[in-house]
């Protein structure tokens, strides 16, 4: 049989750029299009046809394989996308200077560059779809924990913080008691050079609250360092998820006592509850119900500096007379992580980063966008009186 070699660029017509097998990942698009409004209509659907199947068996597969590299991939890619952006634009530029006598053949070049950018699209919305965009329609943690959210009076709002800043300050004081680390100055210290070990940590927390609630089960341990944590700082970001590899990225720069939260909410992430009012929740759930009094205080003071925030905005003197509760230990942990942060605020690449997050959470069904981090609060309050009534 006489075979046939791919023409070259001189001898094809412009609409040859449509014939190459590649164009059938567009359809993709289209795909992920529908499972998205599906998703968004049938709830059910988005959680136990696919939150609990079809996205369990995808995360486990990619997070295996991830969790095998000891870098943050996410961060690779990064450094790589502008490297092969910058390439196959000298590329293109090469080919049409050597092609530019030949005006079919540039136009060939600019509709095969224009389909070839669309399937890569197409692939990575695809992606992005199954790995993550679904899951923001899946049911509400609290439907299912069972807590039931309602309106708090103040008093609640009071009543709740007070018993958070008790607990912390039970947690703080079992660090040093357990022979916990600290810096000169006296604030909670981690050994971030033994990674492994805090996920372990992690990992044994969320087995342990898995017990309770199964959709919190996962042996996924894909959790990575970022090396440039600096640079996140500047964007005030604290952790990644990176669905396309299915990584929980940390930012290690901050404050010691506040990263294991952090890693509690992007392995939420991961678990596919992917709103960030329930992923800090179930940080707090998780830590706080941890046997490691590091993940206790970590997740106690996440929950109490949202509720905290809440009580100031309704009633500034009922958190005067929280705040006096604070251990001298506690006020000086909470100032190490404000001198942090403060530095790092109404930046250009702080502003920017916040804008972009702000708009990528209402793309995503979160109509209040970076507002929607306060919900937590109606959380803690349903927990708090559901404890308070067993």
């Amino acid at each position: 049989m006489q075979e046939y070699s791919e023409a070259p660029v001189t001898m094809v017509k412009w609409y040859m750029a449509f014939c190459k097998k590649r164009i059938f990942l567009l359809l993709l698009a289209p795909v992920s299009v529908f499972f998205l409004w599906l998703a968004k209509v049938n709830q059910n659907f988005a959680e136990l046809v696919f939150a609990r199947k079809i996205y369990k068996v995808i995360a486990h597969a990619v997070s295996f394989i991830s969790d095998k590299f000891p870098i943050s991939l996410m961060e690779v890619e990064i450094i790589l996308l502008p490297v092969l952006v910058v390439l196959g634009i000298a590329y293109l530029i090469y080919q049409l200077i050597r092609h530019k006598k030949n005006s079919k053949s540039i136009s060939y070049l600019m509709l095969l560059t224009l389909v070839n950018v669309a399937c890569i699209a197409s692939v990575l919305f695809f992606m992005y779809v199954f790995m993550a965009g679904i899951n923001y329609h899946r049911y509400s943690f609290a439907k299912i924990s069972g807590y039931n959210i309602q309106e708090s009076s103040v008093e609640d709002l009071y009543q709740m913080t007070i018993n958070l800043s008790e607990r912390a300050a039970k947690a703080r004081n079992l660090i040093s008691t357990k022979g916990g680390e600290f810096t000169k100055d006296g604030n909670v210290s981690i050994d971030k050079s033994n990674w492994k070990a805090l996920v372990a940590a992690e990992v044994k927390a969320y087995a342990k609250e898995g017990k309770v609630y199964p959709e919190l089960k996962g042996n996924y341990k894909s959790v990575k360092s970022v090396d440039f944590s600096r640079v996140m700082s500047a964007m005030e970001i604290t952790g990644i998820f990176w669905p396309f590899t299915m990584e929980s990225n940390v930012n290690t720069d901050v404050v010691d006592y506040s990263i294991p939260a952090t890693m509690g909410h992007e392995m939420a992430h991961l678990r596919g509850f992917m709103r960030e009012d329930e992923a800090n929740f179930i940080s707090y759930l998780i830590c706080s119900n941890s046997d490691n009094p590091v993940l206790q205080y970590s997740g106690l003071m996440l929950a109490l500096s949202y509720a905290g925030n809440q009580l100031y905005n309704q009633s500034p003197e009922d958190f005067e007379k929280v705040r006096a509760t604070y251990t001298a230990e506690m006020s000086a942990d909470l100032r190490e992580d404000y001198y942090y942060w403060v530095q790092f605020e109404d930046t250009v690449i702080s502003t920017a980063s916040n804008t972009v997050n702000d708009n990528y959470l209402k793309a995503n069904n979160q109509s209040d966008g970076v507002k929607s981090y306060g919900r937590m609060v109606d959380l803690l309050l349903a927990e708090y009186k559901a404890e308070k009534n067993n």
